[in-house]
């Protein structure tokens, strides 16, 4: 089963119905490319591996809420009654109040699907991580990252200005695109200009995507369909994108 009917948490943080739609998004790319006879059957196994760990973690989360709400021993009815009574003055108190918190998504970190770092980053933005959001411009518009990406492999390539882009990595940018499995590439830039042929190009003017990502130019993310990502490079290699596509989809032998 796949959803909420397979989890019972308690109703704090809206874990049960977040977490139901974070395995729809987990299976349905996975499931598209093995009916599509693009990927291996065996890349439908990483859905229980990835949601059974989104599972437990909702699962802690979720009973710790409870544990705090209604303690269960004198042990825990003393420490709640003590949090309660400095948060009224103590600021650091504050932040062990647990009434119920929001449900986010789970960090695949030890997924095998992740393509391990070569390069050095600062930030949260590991694989496996769930993608931060950033306000972006879309010409001329303005859009939120996350509204953009999704639903297809793309990678995300920095570039000072559009017209950085070479021939020899626009051939590429349209060898991805139309591979078996495609690619789609995004350029975040850090300052407007006019998109090469057939590229797209969001415009980090607030420079929330450089900060949150650690980004800089030549910069790249390959992200999966269900927003997580799959690798990331201090500069960009069609080479090194293709592979960890295959290991992303489980197309490594």
């Amino acid at each position: 089963f796949a959803g909420d009917v397979a989890h019972q948490v308690s109703p704090f943080g809206a874990r049960g119905a977040n977490s139901g739609i974070q395995d729809t998004d987990n299976l349905c790319w996975k499931l598209k490319l093995v009916i599509d006879g693009k990927a291996p059957a065996r890349l439908l196994d990483t859905y229980s591996e990835e949601r059974t760990f989104a599972a437990d973690e909702n699962l802690m989360n979720s009973t710790r809420s409870t544990d705090f709400i209604t303690p269960k021993s004198k042990t825990s009815l003393t420490f709640r009654n003590a949090v309660l009574s400095l948060a009224r003055e103590h600021k650091f108190a504050r932040a062990l109040v647990n009434s119920g918190r929001l449900s986010v998504p789970a960090y695949l970190t030890e997924s095998r699907l992740n393509t391990p770092d070569t390069d050095t980053f600062e930030g949260d933005m590991v694989p496996g991580a769930p993608m931060d959001d950033a306000p972006m411009q879309l010409a001329g518009r303005e859009v939120w990252l996350l509204d953009q990406v999704g639903n297809r492999f793309m990678a995300l390539v920095c570039v000072e200005s559009p017209t950085d882009v070479s021939a020899d990595q626009l051939a590429a940018f349209i060898a991805l695109g139309a591979a078996a499995v495609p690619v789609e590439v995004v350029l975040i830039a850090a300052k407007p200009g006019p998109a090469p042929q057939g590229v797209s190009v969001l415009v980090d003017r607030a420079g929330r995507f450089a900060e949150r990502f650690d980004a800089r130019s030549g910069t790249t993310y390959l992200i999966r369909p269900d927003q997580h990502v799959a690798a990331r490079w201090r500069g960009f290699d069609a080479g090194r994108v293709q592979a960890a596509l295959a290991r992303a989809t489980c197309n490594v032998q």
